[in-house]
């Protein structure tokens, strides 16, 4: 049953990636990105991490894609950027960084395995106690980054 699920999500997966690659409109491009995003976090639930799956769906799916979501429609980009796309260096560029990865997932392949992130409860108590300063830090920097952007898109936009 496990590996039926894992080839359903990796062809999910994929049809997502290439929708996110091919789709010549922006905002289909970004609702292929939200559905590749959940299907990473259902590869964390088949690999019984509840709280990597979390972490995927919170950050990820929702932070990530609505701060591009929102980029997309601050900016009003048109759907013109054929001109911009080279598939041919995307292949090969896609394909050396896959090879490359594989290349360093074959050398994992007989490392001892670490204690994973089954319990988020360590992490928590990581995070808010000994990590507490850089994690508060960390959300202020994004808050500047986005202050910034959007400082930058108004300028560029002629106001």
């Amino acid at each position: 049953m496990t590996d039926l699920l894992f080839w359903l999500f990796a062809g999910l997966l994929v049809v997502s990636a290439l929708g996110v690659v091919l789709s010549r409109n922006l905002y289909r491009a970004a609702y292929c990105l939200a559905a590749a995003l959940v299907v990473t976090a259902l590869f964390y639930l088949l690999l019984t991490s509840p709280l990597l799956a979390a972490v995927q769906i919170l950050l990820y799916t929702g932070g990530v894609l609505t701060l591009v979501v929102f980029v997309m429609v601050m900016t009003a980009q048109s759907d013109d950027t054929r001109r911009w796309r080279k598939p041919v260096w995307a292949v090969l560029l896609a394909a050396a960084v896959f090879v490359l990865l594989a290349s360093f997932a074959g050398d994992l392949a007989g490392a001892p395995a670490t204690g994973g992130l089954e319990s988020g409860k360590q992490t928590g108590i990581s995070v808010f106690r000994t990590y507490l300063v850089p994690f508060e830090l960390l959300s202020v920097l994004l808050l500047a980054a986005i202050f910034g952007a959007l400082v930058i898109a108004r300028k560029e936009g002629g106001s």
